[in-house]
């Protein structure tokens, strides 16, 4: 049984290095009281950085781990090096039970391979996922998986996902029957692939599961807040996060741009100040930051690696979250569920 109140961080996985990790942390302890945090990577710098953060230090534990996974570093030497690196040794305390969670912001391959190899698939899971919530324009965020740990698919994995993802939307947004819909290349029932034409007449047979099937969904409606789920294979998932990822970048410089470009439009952006800086914070991924591998035995969440102190802090909430709801459990239960009435 995990220690619900530790989780592990990989203190020196972040682009920003180690100082910005550690106030992402002591940021996030201020907002969840009795979070304890196990830090892990090279003692004496972590030591020295806890220095600036006084009060995170009766809440934290440094455990030495003499070695880093680099970003370009392929998953299969990660591996090799797993038990001597800051990343293995987070994600070993969730296998141990020593922590509820792991929060990395290092390489993502060599966090998914230590991630599956450590922790195991849960039962009733064929693959992990990769999810993260997405700003819409709706009152809530998008549940959007998998964004990149599967590139190929079959009809169960996709099923698999919906009900994981449901689960998850239940949990960071606080709905009872989150609206799961399918990417796919039109709204049609005929359209798409086989395996995804099959994923939705197998969730349209299973009603009684906690979440509202929608249907297909087009990649131009992602944002609308039509639905608070939308499940695809990885492939698909990480090039559409980042086209929005680069829209919302391409919008920012435009309208950067614009502002400066006559005395006009300067005085225009000193009127609009205001609402130009709620679309910064909506779009700012910093606020949005934190992925987690959905359908393994522990929580593993990944952290964007140039994430800063908010970002940094946002993760480690998210994982807080799900610590908290018991996330794990509450997927295993659905899935027995959904596998009942399949039956």
């Amino acid at each position: 049984m995990a220690d619900s109140s530790w989780i592990a961080v990989d203190a020196m996985g972040g682009d920003e290095g180690l100082a910005v990790m550690l106030a992402g942390v002591a940021r996030a302890r201020h907002q969840f009281e009795g979070m304890k945090f196990l830090l892990v990577g090279d003692e004496a710098a972590i030591r020295d950085g806890l220095k600036r953060h006084p009060n995170l230090s009766q809440n934290a534990e440094i455990v030495h781990a003499p070695d880093v996974i680099s970003g370009d570093e392929k998953a299969g030497q990660a591996l090799r090096r797993a038990k001597t690196t800051s990343m293995g040794v987070a994600i070993d305390f969730v296998k141990q039970g020593r922590a509820a969670a792991a929060v990395s912001a290092g390489n993502t391959g060599a966090l998914m391979a230590m991630a599956k190899l450590a922790l195991r698939t849960m039962p009733g899971i064929d693959r992990p996922a990769l999810a993260a919530l997405l700003p819409t324009l709706g009152e809530n965020d998008l549940v959007m998986l998998d964004l990149g740990a599967n590139t190929e698919v079959e009809t169960k994995n996709l099923v698999q996902f919906a009900v994981m993802g449901a689960a998850y939307a239940r949990v960071t947004m606080d709905l009872d029957s989150p609206r799961v819909a399918l990417l796919n290349i039109g709204s049609e029932d005929q359209k798409g692939t086989e395996e995804i034409r099959d994923a939705a007449a197998a969730l349209r047979n299973a009603p009684h599961l906690p979440m509202t099937f929608t249907g297909f969904v087009e990649g131009d409606r992602l944002s609308r807040g039509e639905h608070d789920v939308i499940v695809c294979d990885g492939f698909s998932g990480n090039i559409a996060l980042k086209t929005a990822e680069g829209t919302a970048r391409f919008v920012a410089d435009l309208l950067k741009r614009a502002f400066k470009s006559s005395v006009r439009s300067k005085i225009g952006f000193l009127i609009s100040r205001p609402a130009t800086q709620l679309l910064r914070d909506r779009l700012d991924p910093n606020n949005h930051n934190g992925a987690v591998f959905l359908g393994l035995n522990g929580l593993v969440l990944k952290s964007h690696g140039g994430a800063n102190e908010l970002g940094v802090a946002n993760a480690i909430n998210v994982a807080a979250k799900m610590v908290r709801a018991d996330l794990t459990r509450r997927i295993a239960e659905d899935l027995r569920h959904f596998e009942g009435q399949a039956a």
